[in-house]
């Protein structure tokens, strides 16, 4: 899976056209979390209440981005 960013020791990946929703893999520590690009809700999975909302801070700063993939 292609992986669009790391920081912090987050990992987001996302497949170009891949099924609907539209959404991106994020992976911390031994977590990993599917998040709508337009609702930002998380779809399935769990990682540590700081890196969601680290995880959503980056979306907000890269969401135009992410509908255009």
């Amino acid at each position: 899976m292609p992986e669009l960013s790391r920081f912090y020791g987050i990992i987001v990946r996302m497949f170009y056209g891949d099924h609907p929703p539209p959404h991106f893999h994020a992976v911390y520590q031994n977590g990993e979390i599917k998040v709508d690009t337009n609702t930002l809700e998380i779809i399935e999975g769990a990682v540590s209440r700081r890196a969601q909302a680290l995880i959503i801070e980056w979306v907000a700063l890269h969401r135009a981005e992410l509908r255009r993939a």
